[in-house]
């Protein structure tokens, strides 16, 4: 299994994640040729991608997946309203629709695309299960619902939002209207928030943590990292390689 943070924040997302006999792209929100550059340079194929999972319809998370799929022949998988709602982006593309809450196969992936709290029409995180183990996706959310939690238990490698610190964001440049946005239940998931999650998470099995879709005003990568490093010392149930997703450079590729 090999999972790799291509772009993670409010400019762009994508992640690209190998399971099993099947790769596939989650969102695809930066421009075409950075996705491929981006690829190449850790050593991906993007020939070898057989779909682009999209989690919900905002910019940051489709600007290519209608091209991507097109210049590739791959599918686009997504909902029945986010197809509707990003028709545009998606014209003259293979589109594999889905419901949300319901798993489907696809080559030899389970996927299992359950419901988030986010401002967008349809708004999903996934769970992608093959004979290797599952890989779990949760990102722009603005509440940890115990269904959140329950899905994402018992995965190999986590992709979770850790998008701001909650004393930076308040006392940031942003207005009010968007503080409260953010921190609200269709908004975006603190550092606090997403340590409680993964304090939930934590088993003897979680090899892989990427921490995304971080502020570049209301957080800094360094706080992170401090406080993950400290939140998996304190404790001895796991010890993942963990990597921050980051909005202009791809990360490693953790392979486990």
């Amino acid at each position: 299994m090999k999972i790799c943070s291509l772009a993670s924040g409010s400019k762009g997302n994508c992640l690209y994640v190998e399971t099993g006999e099947t790769r596939v792209l989650i969102d695809a929100g930066m421009s075409l040729r950075e996705t491929v550059l981006r690829m190449e340079g850790c050593g991906l194929d993007p020939v070898g991608v057989h779909a682009v999972l999209v989690t919900h319809e905002h910019i940051d998370h489709i600007r290519s997946a209608g091209s991507f799929a097109r210049k590739f022949k791959v599918p686009v998988v997504a909902s029945h309203l986010v197809r509707r709602k990003a028709e545009h982006y998606f014209k003259k593309t293979q589109v594999l629709e889905f419901e949300s809450g319901s798993a489907f196969s696809f080559r030899d992936l389970r996927i299992d695309p359950f419901p988030i709290t986010h401002d967008a029409c349809d708004p999903v995180g996934y769970v992608l299960e093959s004979r290797e183990g599952c890989c779990g996706s949760a990102t722009d959310l603005g509440v940890v619902t115990r269904l959140v939690m329950e899905k994402l238990r018992g995965c190999r490698c986590l992709n979770l939002e850790s998008n701001h610190d909650v004393e930076m964001l308040m006392n940031g440049p942003y207005p009010w209207e968007l503080k409260q946005r953010i921190k609200s239940r269709h908004g975006h998931l603190s550092n606090v928030e997403s340590l409680e999650l993964l304090h939930e998470l934590a088993h003897d099995g979680l090899e892989a943590l990427v921490m995304a879709h971080l502020s570049e005003v209301n957080n800094h990568p360094d706080h992170v990292v401090a406080t993950t490093r400290s939140f998996l010392a304190d404790q001895n149930i796991c010890a993942p390689s963990v990597v921050i997703g980051d909005q202009y450079k791809a990360s490693a590729v953790l392979e486990i």
